[in-house]
């Protein structure tokens, strides 16, 4: 069943939107991205087995007060393990904010939109 005309409209519409607001979204989020951080993650492990040995000594033992800092050093561990790595240094020439790298920008990023949209309108004109 076709969309009338006002629907078609209607749905071209919100897809402008999308394709506006995920760009918006990937622009603000994509800048930076975080380095795994090998050392902080094999260290993590290394404490997070040391507290599941402590916690099972402490079980052995029946001491709760030894079972409970393993509990602590490997809960310890797993939160050194997961942490966020470095953030990678933005490249200094993007770094510089003026307004008219900010509207290069823009037109660039409207440019690939202009794009997307384009290649969409022929793939659906080519199937229709």
């Amino acid at each position: 069943m076709p969309l009338s005309e006002h629907e078609q409209r209607l749905l071209e519409e919100m897809e402008r939107s999308l394709y506006q607001n995920d760009a918006d979204f990937v622009a603000k989020v994509g800048g930076t991205r975080a380095r795994p951080a090998y050392r902080s993650i094999v260290l993590g492990i290394l404490i997070a087995v040391v507290g599941i040995g402590t916690l099972v000594t402490g079980v052995f033992v029946q001491q709760p007060l030894v079972g409970i800092l393993g509990f602590v050093v490997m809960f310890a561990g797993v939160l050194l393990a997961i942490a966020p790595g470095k953030r990678i240094a933005p490249d200094p020439d993007a770094a510089t904010s003026s307004s008219r790298g900010a509207k290069q920008g823009k037109a660039a990023q409207a440019g690939f939109m202009n794009k997307l949209n384009d290649r969409w309108d022929k793939r659906q004109d080519g199937q229709g």
